[in-house]
Order: structure tokens, then C-alpha cells, then sequence
């Protein structure tokens, strides 16, 4: 598939079919995510890759259990937001295969030089570790795309990181930044609508 196209089709798939992602097109993809630019080339990320379903169950009650905690507001609406927003952050279960991304931080030549701690300097450098994250994840998403398959970005779940860092058994320096739920899609799913052109971009000359 060319990247045009790959990139116009791309959408977030929630649904899967039952089909396994075979090991050999997780790793490929994986590759593919990996040669994404990164902060002075210091290619902070290693990949975690989960089919096990009971380990995903696990992981799903525990994201669950960390949502049921969060304290609410006197909304009539707040019990519909817990539900909600616990479907979008645990329907990584039912996927066929999760892909996490985990991360170290990287030391920027400017922490050697200033007196200001990493995270004052990565606010001023406006976060390039996430930058670097956010492109990663952006090859995986249209790798699975050129593979048939439907993903979706996952941040939702990371309101139980350190829940989830150990059942994955992630150890510093590394931290788990995001997953990847990857399957064939159960059904059609077309792109949503998205802003003209003509609304977001313009020139100085």
C-alpha cells in the first residue's frame, strides 16, 4: 500500500475478528515503528508485544479497578462517564494482540550545561520524549495498516501505569508509555471527518 493511501484509510479500530496477528508481522511492525526519528537519535523505546489473554484480563481489572477509585464530581453525568470512558480504556482485552511502548529518558545535552533539572529542561524543550513517542507510535499505527490489520493508540489505560509496569514486569530506566491494540477489524470502519486544509494551515512569507 503507498503511504498516501495508508495514511488517508488509517482509523482507530476498537473491534477486532477473532484471526491471531502472527508473531512475524508484530515484529515487523515493531521494526518499522522503531526506525521512527527520535530525540538526537537516542532511540529511548523498547516493545513489549501481549497475546496472552489472561494476562490481558489482568490487566484490564486493573485499569477498571484504578477507574472505580477516581473520585467524582456531584454530575448527574458522572456515572456515565466512568462507563464510558472504562470501555475506551480497557477494550484492549478483546484485541487479538497489545503492543506497549516503553520508554527511558533521555539526558539532553543542555542538562549537562544548566542548572535546571531534566524535567525543568524537557517543559522548556516542550517535551521531546513524547514528540518522539507520539512518531513511534505513528509508524506502528500505519504499519498496521499496510499489514491489513486495524490499531488504535491507547492512552487511556496509563491511568494505571504502575499497576500495569508490574504484571509487564518493566523495570527503570524504562517506564511504559502507551499500547497498541492491533487485530483485523471485525467490520468496516471509515476514517472520520477531518478539517480542510484550508482551516489549519498558512504561510508567512
Amino acid at each position: 500500500m503507498e503511504l498516501k493511501k495508508a495514511i488517508e484509510t488509517r482509523t482507530s479500530i476498537r473491534q477486532y475478528a477473532p484471526e491471531p496477528v502472527s508473531l512475524s508481522d508484530i515484529k515487523e511492525m515493531v521494526r518499522l515503528a522503531s526506525l521512527a526519528p527520535s530525540v538526537n537519535n537516542y532511540q529511548p523505546w523498547q516493545f513489549i508485544a501481549i497475546t496472552n489473554k489472561e494476562l490481558m484480563r489482568r490487566m484490564a481489572d486493573a485499569v477498571r479497578e484504578r477507574i472505580s477509585s477516581l473520585p467524582v464530581n456531584q454530575s448527574k453525568y458522572a456515572a456515565n462517564v466512568k462507563s464510558q470512558v472504562e470501555f475506551f480504556a480497557t477494550f484492549f482485552e478483546e484485541a487479538p494482540a497489545l503492543v506497549a511502548l516503553c520508554m527511558s529518558e533521555y539526558e539532553t545535552v543542555l542538562e549537562k550545561g544548566v542548572d535546571l533539572t531534566h524535567d525543568e529542561v524537557n517543559q522548556l524543550r516542550n517535551s521531546p520524549d513524547i514528540q518522539s513517542a507520539g512518531a513511534c507510535i505513528q509508524n506502528l499505527l500505519l504499519a498496521a495498516v499496510d499489514f491489513g490489520y486495524g490499531a488504535c493508540w491507547m492512552s487511556a489505560p496509563m491511568m494505571a501505569r504502575k499497576e500495569l509496569e508490574a504484571l509487564l514486569e518493566i523495570t527503570q530506566p524504562f517506564s511504559l508509555v502507551s499500547f497498541v491494540a492491533v487485530g483485523r477489524p471485525a467490520k468496516t470502519v471509515l476514517p472520520r471527518n477531518k478539517k480542510p486544509i484550508d482551516q489549519m494551515f498558512r504561510v508567512i512569507s
